[in-house]
């Protein structure tokens, strides 16, 4: 994850940690950074999948995944097709470029207590 996107992150989680709905559920899959080709196959093999959402956040039966960028940030492909197909399975996929979009989907999705 790059600095930018780790710092609206960080401010996410403040704002989940003071204002989520109760019985919410979210967490970050640690998929991005560097790993040797071993390591690389191993994770595959168990499971891992590239492209998943910055946040995975569950509440009231429904699974959302938030991908967070900088105001200058893109999806890549694998990114793209990653979000197609969580919502092919049912899951409520969005991308949010800075803070505020991201505070604005979580409220969109009623995640947050106003």
């Amino acid at each position: 994850m790059k600095r930018g996107e780790d710092q609206i992150q960080r401010a996410i989680l403040e704002h989940l940690a003071l204002r989520a709905i109760r019985d919410a559920f979210w967490f970050h899959v640690p998929n991005g950074g560097w790993r040797s080709p071993i390591e690389a196959s191993v994770f595959k093999g168990i499971g891992v999948k590239a492209g998943v959402p910055d946040l995975i956040l569950i509440a009231g039966g429904k699974c959302h995944g938030l991908e967070l960028k900088t105001e200058q940030g893109r999806l890549t492909p694998t990114q793209r097709t990653t979000q197609a197909l969580l919502a092919a399975a049912g899951a409520e996929v969005a991308t949010a470029h800075g803070l505020d979009q991201a505070l604005e989907q979580l409220n969109r999705w009623g995640l947050l207590r106003t």
